[in-house]
């Protein structure tokens, strides 16, 4: 008998993407899957269901759920949900089961083979699953256009009949994924842009996209290319010559990001109300605590003039493109271990061997 894959409809609020489209369903099932869909789990980023029944994926009943082999999703079910999946299910999604000792012992109860995509190894061969990546991309996009929508000036510089107006001077602090991808939005927008970041070998990579690296004279090389915790003394370093320059700013994008830690520090409340009246920060950073000492997550904060923006979930604001990579880096990880329409798990491949999450 085939395996069955379920793809859920997402109930998280502001939720919209889904974890596979038509294209990867039609692709399951050509690995000789049983495709279903949750009703309407595709509607809010612009798949209906029609969409996924011509490819041959078939709407779900209640009972599904419980009868799924591979079930996948963009975050995790609630906990009432998790203990309707069978003994030996296989979930599939960004569920950060250590963040919840309810799901992670839902999870071992239950005997779910768990795979928390976030944590793929950095590695050449799993960049087509790296849900991370490509969330963060949308994510650095977004930012950049809602700091260039909240900013009371242009972004580009004009030449005019009432004279030239000079160009936004945009600070994008990490110089990750999402970092590099505002640095490059900011730029096609016009903006004067510069882009920082603890990690020197990301100047090439700045300065590619046409931004220049503002070295504050810090560096902190970590594993798997992330950056390292800072010392007390390069972070005290760093803030007095950031809080420096951060005079001469006009828009502030934070992205910076050491994974399963909160997020860095970086600009203090101090530091923010030394920016001119008008200026603009955009913490990406906000769902981990964020990078700015002010930042309240999900929320708009007007500090002495100063603007603090900390939206969540932004990836979700791009549900359709956003969507359409995530669900690839799920079905390029799904292949891995179905074949003929069957799952083999090779745990001697870490890909599998370190996405897998066993209750310590």
């Amino acid at each position: 008998m085939a395996v069955e894959v379920l793809v859920v409809k997402e109930h998280a609020p502001g939720e919209r993407r889904v974890a596979m489209t038509p294209e990867t369903a039609r692709k399951l099932i050509a690995l000789g899957a049983g495709v279903s869909f949750e009703p309407g789990a595709g509607l809010s980023a612009g798949f209906p269901d029609a969409l996924y029944q011509e490819v041959g994926a078939q709407p779900a009943d209640d009972t599904r759920l419980a009868q799924a082999d591979l079930v996948l999703c963009v975050q995790p079910p609630a906990n009432d949900r998790l203990a309707r999946l069978k003994p030996g299910a296989s979930l599939i999604g960004m569920l950060h089961p250590q963040a919840d000792a309810e799901r992670a012992g839902l999870i071992q109860s239950r005997g779910l083979q768990a795979f928390p995509l976030e944590r793929l190894p950095r590695t050449t061969r799993a960049q087509s699953m790296d849900v991370l990546s490509s969330q963060a991309g949308m994510a650095g996009y977004k930012a950049t256009l809602i700091a260039a929508q909240r900013a009371p000036r242009f972004f580009p510089m004009l030449t005019t009949a009432a004279g030239t107006i000079r160009p936004s001077k945009v600070l994008v602090v990490g110089a990750g994924v999402a970092g590099l991808q505002a640095i490059a939005t900011a730029r096609r927008l016009g903006a004067q842009v510069e882009g920082f970041d603890v990690r020197p070998e990301t100047r090439e990579q700045i300065e590619s996209l046409g931004g220049k690296f503002l070295d504050l004279g810090v560096s902190a090389v970590g594993e798997g290319g992330y950056a390292r915790p800072l010392t007390d003394e390069e972070r005290a370093e760093q803030q007095r010559r950031l809080g420096e320059h951060l005079r001469t700013v006009d828009v502030v994008i934070c992205t910076a990001a050491v994974p399963g830690r909160p997020a860095p520090k970086i600009v203090s409340t101090a530091m923010a109300r030394g920016m001119k009246p008008g200026s603009v920060i955009v913490d990406l950073a906000a769902e981990t605590g964020g990078n700015c000492e002010a930042t309240q997550p999900g929320e708009v904060v007007d500090l002495d003039g100063v603007l603090i923006d900390g939206p969540l979930n932004l990836a979700s604001q791009g549900a359709v493109h956003a969507s359409e990579m995530y669900a690839r880096n799920v079905y390029n990880f799904v292949a891995l271990f179905l074949k003929d329409g069957a799952v083999t798990f090779d745990w001697d491949d870490e890909l599998l061997a370190k996405t897998r999450w066993v209750a310590a």
